[in-house]
């Protein structure tokens, strides 16, 4: 790990930086463990206290882990700190609640439609099966038991884009399907006709994939978002009307 010139004070930054330049360095994958506290210390040229700042930094951000009593590893490099920047910009503004979540559904959509052909093409016999049996879920639990119908959702929509094996595709998909989940119960008006739209609209993408019916395939996508993008659509013009 390349150190500094002894003496200077290092800055918080300075030291969040320079681990990591030593993950990237030595080519850590997560999981793999930092050296301990010293000899971070020692490496940086940099205080206790620096290092247990930057460390934190590291930890909110999921570059690294902090185990209490083991030491502290590479973290799992994913999107949560997205999830969190996102979600609470559609928190702390009301008012701009309504163009979040419009964001958030076109994203999503555009993940799934740019990508309809290999999704359709690559996913197989059990992975279709396993996408049934979640629509299955949410068709007996029902979106007001609320639990069971949302866990099932997000499954379906994480299982879509697995076969393209790309996790990058699969943590941003999944990172603002957790910020609308947040966000989205700002809305009103989700009514079980809704609920059986979404539902139908998910049977739809099963087994337009399973005939591998690529035009089907996008049509359930466009209405599987419709009744979000008409919600949002009324939630504004009430909120119009009232101004």
């Amino acid at each position: 790990m390349s150190g500094t010139k002894p003496g200077r004070p290092l800055l918080r930054q300075e030291v969040v930086e320079g681990i990591k330049r030593h993950i990237l360095e030595e080519r850590l994958r997560p999981g793999d463990p930092l050296p301990p506290e010293p000899a971070l210390c020692e490496a940086l040229g940099a205080s206790r206290s620096s290092v247990r700042e930057a460390v934190k930094i590291l930890d909110a951000l999921d570059i690294v882990e902090v185990r209490h009593g083991h030491g502290t590893y590479v973290g799992r490099l994913s999107l949560s700190a997205l999830v969190e920047s996102l979600a609470f910009r559609g928190l702390l503004s009301p008012d701009d609640d309504f163009q979040v979540l419009a964001d958030l559904v076109d994203v999503r959509e555009l993940f799934e439609r740019g990508m309809a052909d290999r999704i359709v093409s690559l996913l197989h016999e059990d992975q279709l099966d396993q996408l049934d049996a979640l629509v299955t879920t949410m068709r007996e639990t029902g979106a007001r038991d609320g639990h069971g119908f949302v866990e099932a959702d997000r499954a379906f929509h994480e299982l879509l884009v697995a076969p393209l094996g790309n996790e990058l595709i699969g943590q941003l998909s999944m990172a603002f399907w957790d910020v609308y989940t947040i966000v989205a119960p700002h809305l009103d008006g989700f009514t079980q006709a809704d609920e059986m739209e979404t539902i139908a609209a998910h049977q739809n993408i099963v087994d337009a994939a399973r005939a591998d019916d690529i035009a089907g395939f996008m049509k359930a996508l466009g209405e599987h978002y419709a009744p979000v993008r008409r919600r949002i659509s009324e939630a504004r013009a009430r909120d119009a009307a009232r101004g």
